[in-house]
């Protein structure tokens, strides 16, 4: 595990927690470009009432606007679960050139899990992928909010 690659993954996760606080499904993701914080952001779909609120897709959305550009070349997106086909869509048509996640998502995984749409040669881009960074903090951050939320119903 690199220390750079981890170093962002805790930013990640400083998000994931500020979404936990409010409720959200604890994600957090940031984007980095030639070593520099372009933006972070965590889950808001509860809070924004919409479905394209993850927080891999919020940190893009942001990257681009400060960036003043969509495609998000020379740009890595860190992001505490692995993302689901939405965001890797996303990541292929914002053109990334890498994503780094901590947890693996068995059920929704679109990253190497269930399918590595990063890698299919029928889509117009490819990028690398670094997956299980900080993947146990990750994982525990999730499983605290979930264990939580059962004890409250």
């Amino acid at each position: 595990m690199s220390e750079i690659d981890e170093y962002w993954m805790h930013i990640a996760l400083k998000e994931a927690a500020v979404a936990a606080q409010e409720g959200e499904v604890p994600i957090g993701a940031c984007v980095v470009a030639d070593g520099k914080l372009i933006s972070r952001a965590h889950n808001r779909r509860e809070i924004d009432a919409d479905p394209a609120a993850h927080a891999e897709f919020l940190a893009m959305k942001e990257a681009a606007r400060k960036l003043g550009r969509w495609r998000l070349t020379g740009c890595t997106v860190y992001v505490t679960l692995e993302p689901c086909f939405m965001c890797a869509g996303l990541m292929i048509n914002s053109r990334i050139d890498r994503c780094v996640y901590g947890a693996a998502d068995p059920k929704g995984g679109a990253l190497g899990t269930l399918y590595d749409l990063s890698n299919d040669t029928r889509l117009n881009h490819a990028f690398d992928v670094t997956a299980g960074i900080c993947a146990e903090e990750s994982a525990q951050q999730l499983r605290e909010f979930f264990r939580n939320r059962r004890k409250k119903k």
